[in-house]
């Protein structure tokens, strides 16, 4: 288990500002999906030291709409990514399996935003201030219907994953409210959803890109509800990566904050993954913002103070906990 980090390119500002700061794993923002291009990008990553393991693929969204026959066509380059980057020697692909959009047109459903400490802002969702009458062009989908769409997904691309050795981690719809815009979200209730979700296909290359702070945001006490549904999939080696992000809240209402502030204790989900021999990256997901952490031109947003905090902290939990197991 160690520190990683997600969505930054391959330039030498990008790169030397994760070494700096002790990270040498990532999942990087790529040019396009080409093998020659994954491999580019891995051999710059390297030449600095640093490893590219993943990569997320940008949402299809003929797939979790059903809308054929660009869904046949966008399974098929799926298919392709998986052999390239097997070809380029990732260790998986991330991906989302959304039905909803938010209004913006991203996959994140939030509210007006929240003041925290230092001035910092924190993206928030409160259900009492959303819409939730407005249908989108998905319309009214079932739980049910949703999980159909995903089977027939994963049924057609874990097979190529297998066979290219390649993990498919896919991540959780963000906020796990029941119904938001008339669609079920398909990991809510919180653990069944997830359950269910990685049982539609059995198959060690078919997991999670598990986001803490989402799983937190559909339950009712995240401090003591969230450690053992991690626990369960940790064991079972359903996690392909971490997001390592806490909140204030949960179910309906929720701020995302910095990790040592929120109402999970992140330190007890370290040591937990640690115990359930969890092998692979904690990232960072979302940060909260400040105008005055702006990071240069020309590369990821990342590339600033509130990452560095965070890739500090992460380092410093799994320090802890692996002391604490030799103690």
């Amino acid at each position: 288990m160690y520190v990683g980090t997600q969505y930054l390119g391959t330039s030498k500002v990008e790169m030397e500002f994760l070494v700096r700061h002790g990270v040498t794993h990532f999942d990087a923002t790529v040019d396009d999906m080409k093998p020659e291009t994954l491999i580019r990008h891995k051999e710059e990553a390297a030449a600095h030291g640093v490893k590219l393991e993943m990569v997320h693929i940008k949402p299809m969204d003929s797939i979790p709409m059903a809308t054929d026959p660009q869904r046949q066509q966008d399974i098929e380059t799926f298919c392709q990514y998986i052999e390239n980057a097997s070809q380029a020697g990732l260790r998986g692909l991330n991906y989302n399996f959304c039905v909803l959009r938010a209004p913006s047109g991203g996959l994140v459903q939030r509210t007006d935003s929240r003041t925290g400490r230092g001035g910092s802002i924190y993206s928030s969702f409160d259900l009492s201030e959303y819409d939730n009458k407005t249908l989108t062009e998905a319309g009214e989908v079932s739980r049910n219907e949703v999980f159909d769409r995903a089977a027939y997904f994963l049924e057609r691309v874990i097979p190529v994953a297998e066979s290219c050795q390649v993990q498919i981690a896919c991540h959780l719809n963000d906020p796990p409210s029941p119904v938001l815009n008339g669609v079920e979200k398909w990991n809510w209730p919180v653990f069944e959803g997830l359950k269910r979700f990685s049982q539609l296909v059995d198959s060690p290359y078919h997991g999670f890109n598990f986001c803490c702070g989402v799983a937190a945001e559909g339950l009712e006490t995240p401090a003591t509800e969230l450690p053992p549904i991690i626990k369960y999939f940790a064991e079972r080696k359903k996690i392909f990566n971490i997001h390592f992000r806490n909140i204030r809240g949960g179910l309906h209402s929720f701020c995302e904050t910095w990790p040592d502030e929120g109402d999970v204790d992140m330190y007890q989900i370290v040591k937990t993954l640690h115990q359930a021999g969890y092998p692979y990256m904690l990232m960072p997901d979302h940060a909260p913002s400040h105008p005055d952490d702006i990071a240069p031109k020309g590369v990821s947003n990342r590339v600033n103070q509130a990452w560095a905090f965070q890739f500090g902290y992460i380092i410093a939990l799994i320090q802890a906990a692996k002391n604490e197991v030799r103690n």
